[in-house]
């Protein structure tokens, strides 16, 4: 079979090569693969940034050669002892550490965050409903939403962001998206009350206060977003933040301010999968797909995710 190999850290030491096809083992189902993305999280192990998870994983040289996070497409066979799926089950799922998902077929355990694709949606939207939905769930599931609050988006077009428009929505909260302007209709179609386009006024300007501000892309601040919280609010971050100071403000700011910081730091990846699963088959989720990209093009498909200029997911098309 064929799959992305990497040899060293970053975007040039990646190739597709023929490797062995795997066999499940006891409680493994091999699956075969129709969809993928390239995600965030994949562009954090390849590159091993911030130094943290170089760090965390390996130093010098990847341990796990094979790239790939998530994945939708079809169970083929099942090890032994195997009781929750059957061959022929169209599944999908996510690993935040890593599946080696970028390849024509994987083995997955049955206790990782694997389940059935609902019959509405197709193997690229599946593939298009874990990473961002999983970082987006992890804000959400941190705080006590109340119907008819007010939650403010930056970077609503991205994976997270418009995940966490969708999920915000399903509280029943006010949600007042920060986008590009080109996009208004796409998030508003997917429940934003409110759109600030950032290419004409500096969303932390708003006058509305915010019981909660979500910063889905990590470019903004606690110190320039404190102004928008309401007393008791709070900002979330998906990123770090400068020098990590968002680890440091979620320790400290509860202790001594009556506006704080959380840290969205992200567990339960099967959770976060029955979450939306739940939310697809209300009809009250659909997955942004921004560009699609064949097996053999995967490469393009990093350099576009690295570019920082995509919106939502995109998506790596394996088969039918």
């Amino acid at each position: 079979m064929k799959a992305v190999i990497r040899t060293k850290f970053g975007l040039p030491k990646i190739k597709i090569k023929k490797v062995e096809k795997p066999t499940p083992k006891d409680k493994e189902v091999l699956i075969k693969v129709y969809a993928a993305t390239v995600n965030r999280t994949d562009c954090a192990i390849l590159f091993k940034e911030p130094f943290l998870v170089r760090y965390i994983s390996d130093l010098f040289k990847p341990k796990y050669p094979l790239t790939g996070t998530d994945f939708a497409g079809k169970v083929e066979a099942v090890g032994k002892g195997v009781k929750s799926f059957k061959v022929g089950d169209r599944v999908w799922g996510f690993d935040d550490e890593g599946l080696g998902s970028h390849a024509q077929y994987i083995t997955v355990s049955e206790n990782k965050a694997l389940t059935t694709i609902p019959d509405s949606i197709t193997y690229q939207q599946a593939a298009a409903s874990a990473e961002g939905v999983h970082y987006a769930y992890n804000f959400v599931n941190k705080i006590d939403l109340k119907s008819g609050q007010n939650v403010l988006v930056n970077g609503a077009t991205g994976a997270i962001g418009s995940a966490a428009v969708q999920i915000l929505k399903s509280f029943d909260v006010n949600v007042t998206a920060v986008c590009d302007g080109k996009n208004t209709f796409s998030i508003k179609s997917m429940g934003a009350d409110r759109v600030i386009d950032y290419t004409k006024e500096e969303f932390t300007n708003d006058k509305i206060k915010y019981d909660y501000v979500f910063d889905a892309v990590g470019k903004s601040s606690f110190e320039k977003c404190k102004p928008l919280l309401t007393q008791g609010g709070a900002y979330i971050s998906s990123e770090l933040g400068y020098m990590g100071q968002n680890l440091f403000l979620a320790l400290f700011t509860p202790l001594f301010s009556d506006k704080k910081v959380i840290f969205p730091y992200p567990t339960d990846i099967k959770k976060s999968i029955g979450f939306v699963k739940k939310l697809i088959k209300n009809r009250k989720f659909r997955p942004l797909i921004d560009k699609r990209y064949p097996f053999e093009e995967i490469y393009e498909a990093y350099n576009y995710v690295a570019s920082g200029k995509k919106i939502g997911n995109v998506v790596i098309t394996m088969g039918d």
